[in-house]
């Protein structure tokens, strides 16, 4: 097809977003993610179709810078605390999970005729699952908090950790190969790449956490930064030849241990989501469908394997572990579906000359139908477990012990009683009153300073931004009796939305039905949060001048009977 000419790469682009808008309202409509409207506005725009992808070169940079973000994003997680903190339970599930989908996944990719290489790429791309997906299908059902919501998400973080190694050997194996003088040798490679691990030792032991509390002052410079750090880190590692997607990695991790992780985390999900659409549309429209209809029955064995095989897999492992089957089985529908961290491995091993655009062809074909199949699989997951749980008998043990004690990750994680938004001066007062009277707080506010402020008076925080969706969504909001924000009534520093009606439509959004107080700075103003779900209001200047007028009046009455003064 001769497709369509563009005058400008802007009024290419301008078409091929609207065409991904268009596609992702059907998609929405169908209840499916946007990875599998993304890759299917890619191949639509793409030679075979509507040829509407010209700029490959504009397409392809921003799909990299893409990569290096979401790369990032991942390591962010990769915290030394929060690994050396997995449960037992998520740590033996993740790595058996991994293990055994590998394992299998690698034999049936043999006995299908597929060379040894290209095969140990495949069977690794089947282990991982995609966090963004099953994070935001859990959300949507409330079940976060839910017992098999703790365990997917904390084998998740094992996955992630699983996709850093995998990554790492496959640099590894690249720095390798490299030919001498070829733009660097094989010593070069070594010395650089010891001398950028050592850079990310000294910065995350003396240099990040206080770098972090002056640049996040502003939360505008915060995301600039953070953008900057993983494109210099890519760009870097990419020079001395690790790859731009291990210089992403390296980057997050630099950041990983500071108490800003969650809110940059947070702050760059849009900006994820927007870059990943180039990535899938280069990918989409990169597909030849002339050689597809030779992958359709290897795609439809690997993903029955992926569909029914990784949740089996996982339901026995936990069913051994002494959890009940119904845990397991809710819980093994989480890894029913394969990542886009499974294209971006495939790509580097496109990169490194190790698989073909065949395979490639193959793994993103299970993708789109895993994905878009585990979808429903997990929205109708109790009504699929009534349906199967006659034949799961095998799956559980005489007596689940390890349920019956409750062992879970994220268990150690303490609730709180109330959550205070905004840590200035009414908002320490508010802290300091409930703390008095035995209640166990969380304050989150984005000023270091006032995070400094409340912790010297013991009480836990969060670095955040209560006008944030995206980190108000993740906050510990189970058992919470109260979310109250004492942040005036105002815009948000990224965004002009109402900080109050963000916050509102967000606690709203997340389930979150208990008590909701906001402060405005005159009672009139309190309408129409109270429309929106608040259930109090409060007025700091006109309560303190309420309780300043009871003063008066009671002193006043107490002095009415006092002697007046000498004329």
């Amino acid at each position: 097809m001769a497709g369509i000419e563009f005058s400008s790469v802007f009024y290419e682009i301008s078409v091929l977003v609207m065409v991904a808008a268009v596609l992702g309202l059907i998609g929405l409509s169908l209840r499916q993610p946007l990875v599998v409207a993304f890759i299917a506005a890619g191949i639509l725009a793409g030679p075979d179709v509507l040829g509407l992808v010209r700029s490959e070169d504009f397409i392809a940079l921003l799909s990299q810078i893409s990569i290096a973000v979401l790369l990032f994003l991942v390591g962010l997680k990769l915290d030394v605390n929060l690994v050396r903190n997995l449960g037992r339970v998520a740590v033996a599930t993740g790595l058996g999970q991994v293990g055994f989908t590998a394992a299998f996944g690698f034999i049936l990719c043999i006995v299908m005729g597929i060379d040894w290489l290209t095969a140990v790429y495949i069977a690794v791309a089947l282990t991982f699952s995609s966090t963004i997906i099953i994070v935001k299908l859990l959300s949507d059902k409330q079940e976060i908090d839910a017992l098999h919501g703790k365990i997917a998400l904390g084998f998740l973080i094992v996955q992630d950790i699983f996709v850093v190694l995998a990554m790492v050997v496959v640099s590894a194996i690249g720095l390798g190969g490299a030919e001498e003088g070829a733009g660097g040798s094989l010593i070069f490679l070594t010395l650089g790449a010891v001398a950028l691990l050592a850079f990310v030792y000294g910065f995350i032991r003396y240099l990040a956490t206080p770098l972090l509390h002056m640049i996040a002052r502003s939360s505008e410079l915060l995301v600039i930064f953070a953008v900057g750090w993983a494109a210099g880190f890519a760009a870097v590692a990419d020079w001395i030849g690790l790859g731009k997607e291990l210089g992403g990695l390296l980057a997050g991790v630099s950041l990983a241990s500071t108490p800003m992780r969650d809110a940059i985390s947070a702050r760059l999900a849009s900006l994820r989501d927007f870059l990943l659409l180039f990535f899938f549309l280069s990918l989409g429209a990169g597909l030849d469908l002339s050689t597809l209809g030779a992958q359709v029955g290897p795609a439809i064995v690997l993903s029955l394997f992926v569909l029914i095989g990784n949740p089996l897999i996982v339901l026995a492992i936990m069913g051994y572990m002494g959890y009940r089957k119904r845990t397991g089985f809710l819980a093994g529908l989480t890894v029913a579906q394969i990542s886009e961290f499974s294209l971006i491995f495939m790509a580097m091993g496109i990169t490194l000359g190790h698989v073909t655009d065949e395979a490639m062809g193959l793994v993103t074909l299970v993708g789109l139908v895993t994905i878009a199949l585990s979808v429903y699989m997990i929205t109708w997951s109790h009504k699929l477990y009534a349906l199967c749980e006659p034949l799961l008998g095998f799956f559980e043990r005489r007596k689940p012990f390890r349920e019956l004690e409750e062992d879970s990750p994220g268990n150690e994680r303490g609730s709180y009683d109330f959550i205070i938004l905004g840590l200035g001066r009414y908002g320490c007062r508010i802290g300091q009153g409930l703390r008095a009277k035995g209640f166990k707080l969380l304050g989150v506010d984005f000023d270091p300073e006032a995070l400094r402020n409340w912790r010297k008076m013991g009480l836990d925080a969060h670095f955040g931004d209560a006008t944030d969706p995206e980190f108000l969504a993740h906050l510990p909001l189970s058992g919470v009796k109260a979310v109250i924000s004492a942040v005036p009534r105002s815009r948000g520093p990224l965004t002009e939305a109402d900080s109050h009606s963000t916050l509102l439509h967000a606690l709203k959004a997340a389930g979150f039905g208990r008590e909701v107080a906001v402060t405005v700075n005159q009672m009139e103003d309190g309408d129409a949060y109270l429309k929106l779900g608040a259930t109090l209001i409060l007025a700091p200047f006109d309560d303190a001048a309420e309780g300043a007028i009871r003063k008066i009046i009671h002193e006043g009455d107490e002095g009415a009977h006092q002697p007046g003064p000498m004329p």
